[in-house]
């Protein structure tokens, strides 16, 4: 395998490479050449596999969730990869890694791949790679990919854009919560998972969700509430029959296809986004260096003009 090497790279990530997958992850974050390429080779395989989101506020258990779901599915001999979305560091920009660390019971089984990936201050909780990664992640042979996002202190809506199936946790005693983000919620939610339900609090959870489900419009899949308390693997099997539930339902009622039509095409709007972000950005900097800002300093030049003057320039 040669370094830098697109096609080797994902021919040796599909034959289970565990270092050349992560390699291609690594390119596919940096947006380089070598990641793009490899996201193309990727992309005529990808649609095998299904997505399962995980999301929720902080301290919700999501990553304890995971960590059984994890179990139920090993427990039925299938390999599975989880993409787990963490802060970025304020000082290196990666992930903190605080889901691998929290997931590290399945450090050592090789039919679990776990990546951390950095949300780079994305307001909504994801990196613009995710697609991408999850992409891979299928075209190499993963049949399940769970991505779990980063608790920012409302529910993050954006995972509902990349994910087959999208599971909301929450915990007794969050009915203001639930209140607050009741067009969110109701919005994103596949299946509804009431973590810690060993706690006070849980019935009244369970009503007002219940009472939610019945104001909202109409749906043709009702989520399901499941009440969990992940940390002792109780209730966990029976979330994760609701998910495969759901899965059924959106196979034979086409939404699953209409999520990754959607899907496509959002990631065609994030990359031309990046694009002319990234050329702005040269201009801004080219400008800085050629001195062009020195006429606005001093009132020469207005920035309408100048805007102008620095587009034409860059044809």
């Amino acid at each position: 395998m040669k370094p830098g090497n697109a096609t080797d790279l994902f021919k040796a990530a599909a034959e289970g490479n565990r270092i050349a997958l992560a390699r291609a992850i690594s390119a596919i974050e940096r947006g380089d050449k070598v990641g793009e390429e490899v996201s193309r080779l990727a992309f005529p395989k990808s649609e095998i596999g299904v997505s399962i989101g995980i999301t929720g506020s902080p301290g919700a258990g999501k990553s304890t969730l995971t960590s059984a779901i994890i179990d139920v599915i090993r427990a039925k001999d299938e390999e599975i990869a989880v993409v787990a979305i963490d802060p970025s560091s304020p000082f290196t920009g990666g992930a903190i890694l605080g889901d691998r660390i929290r997931m590290q019971d399945h450090a050592l089984d090789n039919g679990v791949y776990i990546r951390s990936m950095a949300t780079r201050g994305h307001l909504g909780g994801l990196t613009v790679a995710v697609p991408e990664a999850v992409r891979l992640l299928s075209a190499v042979g993963f049949a399940t990919t769970i991505v779990e996002t980063v608790g920012v202190g409302q529910i993050e809506i954006d995972i509902v854009n990349e994910a087959d199936t999208t599971v909301v946790v929450v915990n007794p005693g969050w009915g203001d919560s639930i209140q607050a983000n009741k067009a969110g919620l109701m919005e994103i939610a596949d299946v509804f998972i009431i973590n810690k339900a060993d706690r006070v609090g849980t019935r009244e959870t369970r009503r007002d969700l219940e009472s939610m489900l019945d104001l909202s419009a109409a749906k043709e899949f009702r989520p399901p509430i499941i009440e969990t308390v992940a940390s002792e693997g109780k209730g966990v099997a029976e979330a994760y029959d609701a998910i495969l539930s759901h899965r059924s339902w959106a196979d034979a009622s086409g939404l699953t296809a209409e999520r990754r039509r959607r899907r496509r095409r959002n990631e065609v709007e994030r990359i031309i986004r990046a694009t002319i972000e990234a050329k702005v950005a040269k201009l801004i900097r080219d400008g800085e260096s050629d001195g062009s800002f020195r006429k606005l300093d001093d009132l020469s030049l207005d920035p309408h003009s100048l805007a102008s003057s620095m587009l034409e320039g860059s044809q």
